[in-house]
């Protein structure tokens, strides 16, 4: 039936996201074996890990673009396939330039699958929002479960079988999609790429009033939750005072509340509008980031925990809006194209929060936060208030 059909793509696509996201977070708990086992500074693994993100971020315009060729299944499929080999070859790694070069190259392959997977399901669903939630779920999922999985396996077997973990997870993944979804007809087959990366219709759709207004908002959320995944843990420590057992819980508290309210955040934008939706997330992100920076109780410590989780589930009504404002011949390298220019934006988050707690303490950086999200907070009301129409 056909809605057993399209719920099976969607979990499959979610299934994809959790496996390409794992892939790359398994590298942060063993950064100090790794660092140990190539006599290189942290500094140093950073650069491997910094180039690894900016990789998948430069790679979502290029996947829409493939997903249009080629057909998005068979883009999904090559990001998992390289997922694992890239996973299989880190922990095979014999020096450090190897490991960089394959963290890089484990960013561009899994940077293939999100953009391409999120018009695919468009494609399936009348209510994006809440598909879109369910997808976007799959990260936070991840961020949950997998660095807990790796620290146990790397302190019985050691690093690199740890890291073969996002093989292990990304092998059944290709199976598993490679058999259930059907192959999908690509929309633009005879079109030659390098017409696709033209700069002048990338500055026309950059440029639209509705895509800017959205990607606005869109870099206040990345900035804001790549700021948060880096800090947070760092924050409640040395910040304010917490031991390390209590600060992971209330980091792994995010993300429990973070992906267990992607769908109902997506699902208020379907029942709502999507503004509104963004509204409430950015909203409460003023209070949550606020309590975080200026609170001083645990309680209180994990009421803002709980609100920034909530607060960045912002993507599923954002990234809906994007679709809604892209037609279907242009989802696909459209969506690809506004992802890659706000997540490297918004990559910016972890530099210059990490400056500002250097300098002025951790009360100012994630004061900082607070209000990014009210700047965020203030576009959207002003958009409804002076009937913008954006």
């Amino acid at each position: 039936m056909k809605w057993r059909y399209r719920n099976t793509v969607l979990a499959l696509a979610t299934l994809a996201f959790f496996a390409t996201m794992a892939a790359r977070l398994a590298i942060s708990p063993v950064v100090p074996d790794i660092t140990e086992s190539f006599d290189v500074t942290t500094g140093t693994v950073g650069v491997a890990l910094s180039g690894m993100w900016a990789a998948y971020a430069l790679a979502q315009f290029p996947s829409g673009v493939l997903g249009d060729r080629y057909g998005e299944r068979r883009v999904i499929l090559t990001a998992v396939g390289l997922t694992a080999v890239a996973s299989l070859l880190l922990a095979l790694s014999p020096s450090y330039a190897t490991f960089a070069v394959f963290a890089v190259a484990l960013g561009a392959g899994a940077g293939l699958h999100y953009s391409v997977a999120t018009t695919f399901i468009s494609k399936h669903f009348e209510n994006i929002g809440r598909a879109i939630g369910v997808h976007v779920a799959g990260g936070p999922l991840a961020g949950l479960l997998v660095p807990v999985a790796v620290a146990a396996v790397a302190a019985r077997y050691g690093w690199r079988p740890a890291l073969s973990l996002g093989a292990v997870v990304a092998v059944p993944t290709f199976v598993a999609f490679a058999a259930r979804v059907e192959p999908t007809e690509p929309v633009r087959p005879d079109q030659r790429m390098r017409d696709r990366f033209a700069l002048g219709p990338v500055g026309e759709l950059l440029s639209r009033p509705e895509i800017a207004y959205t990607t606005v908002l869109a870099v206040a959320g990345a900035f804001t939750w790549q700021a948060t995944a880096s800090f947070l843990p760092t924050l409640l420590s040395e910040g304010r005072g917490l031991d390390t057992t209590t600060a992971s819980a209330l980091f792994s508290l995010y993300f429990v509340v973070h992906g267990a309210t992607q769908p109902v955040m997506g699902w208020l934008s379907d029942r709502f509008d999507r503004d509104a939706a963004a509204s409430l997330s950015m909203g409460l992100g003023i209070a949550g980031y606020g309590t975080l920076a200026w609170g001083s109780t645990l309680p209180a410590f994990a009421a803002g925990v709980v609100l920034a989780g909530v607060a960045m589930s912002w993507g599923a009504p954002l990234q809906s809006r994007f679709i809604d404002k892209l037609s279907a011949e242009e989802r696909g390298a459209g969506f690809g194209l506004v992802r890659t220019v706000y997540m490297l934006l918004g990559a910016t988050g972890s530099v210059v929060v990490g400056v500002v707690a250097d300098a002025a303490g951790w009360t100012p950086a994630f004061g900082l936060l607070a209000a990014i999200m009210a700047v965020g907070f203030a576009v959207l009301v002003a958009n409804r208030a002076l009937g913008l129409g954006l």
